[in-house]
């Protein structure tokens, strides 16, 4: 499944609060997200009206770690839809 292109960080932030995260606060162009669940999770999200591709990627390899499912499942999760497989 392949990451959307053209995700902003505060779409991303927004995404992310459907598997339970929420901005905690924010300084400078950086926001600070923090998961609600059982164990405690921070992450930090540059408020860019484009996020690269390799930072989309990371934030979403230590998301999928932290709630222990696949970024595969992870961005089924986010994005809700299934993209064409890669060629």
């Amino acid at each position: 499944m392949r990451i959307p292109r053209d995700t902003g960080g505060e779409d991303l932030a927004k995404l992310l609060e459907k598997v339970g995260y929420r901005v905690t606060r924010q300084t400078g162009s950086h926001m600070r997200l923090t998961a609600t669940g059982p164990r405690e999770h921070h992450l930090t999200i540059p408020r860019h009206k484009s996020l690269r591709l390799g930072t989309v990627n990371g934030i979403l390899t230590d998301v999928a770690r932290h709630l222990s499912i696949s970024k595969h499942e992870l961005v089924r999760r986010l994005w809700g839809h299934e993209s064409e497989p890669r060629t």
